[in-house]
């Protein structure tokens, strides 16, 4: 019988800089983890301006979502950039890089069996695009949580526009960094017409 610690490796494909790397084939497969959980592992992605109600639609998805017994967890824009992409700036290029790390993450949640809500802005289609390949179809579920730049702009729960329009913050989305709406988003939730909770239940019926 050979040994578990014997186990095959894959080459890994992913990056001309690690051509000496493996992908480590795992025991303990996505289904049996499933399996155990209850349930499929899923991203749910809001995206959205700044104020569009991603952290509050999130925070509300999760708590449902554990009631109905699922395991989840948030990955929120603003805790991993205090975090995991403390490094990152605002450029274009390191929103991409935001996103590429946030997309493998949340790859690894879906393998684990849970069910992980990311409310990030992610302004750009190509970025949220090359997240989407990362994964099987279906277990990617884009949600744009639309509302009007001048709704964001009122509700501003941050102060962020009100220092983006006296230029003290560069480079904000919707003001002088654009947002790129999906164009062919899993659900569209217009939160400036319809509550969290309603949200949360189109959510739940797209699950």
């Amino acid at each position: 019988m050979p040994s578990i610690f014997a186990s095959a490796k894959m080459p890994h494909q992913t990056s001309p800089h690690t051509p000496h790397l493996h992908s480590q084939v795992l025991t303990v497969s996505r289904a049996e983890r499933e399996q155990l959980g209850g349930h499929a592992g899923r991203v749910v992605w809001l995206t959205g301006l700044s104020g569009a109600g991603k952290s509050t639609i999130a925070n509300a998805l999760e708590l449902e979502l554990h009631h109905q017994g699922k395991r989840t967890y948030i990955l929120d824009g603003d805790n991993i950039r205090q975090g995991l992409n403390q490094d990152l700036g605002f450029s274009d290029a390191d929103r991409a890089e935001n996103i590429r790390r946030i997309a493998h993450v949340a790859r690894l949640f879906v393998e684990a069996g849970v069910i992980v809500v990311v409310a990030f802005i992610s302004p750009f289609r190509a970025e949220r695009e090359t997240a989407r390949a990362l994964f099987s179809p279906g277990d990617f579920l884009e949600i744009f949580v639309d509302v009007p730049l001048a709704v964001a702009e009122e509700r501003d729960p941050k102060g962020l526009y009100r220092k983006a329009r006296a230029g003290q913050l560069r480079q904000f989305t919707g003001i002088d960094s654009p947002y790129e709406p999906p164009l062919a988003p899993e659900l569209v939730l217009a939160t400036a017409q319809i509550t969290p909770q309603e949200c949360v239940q189109k959510i739940c019926r797209l699950l």
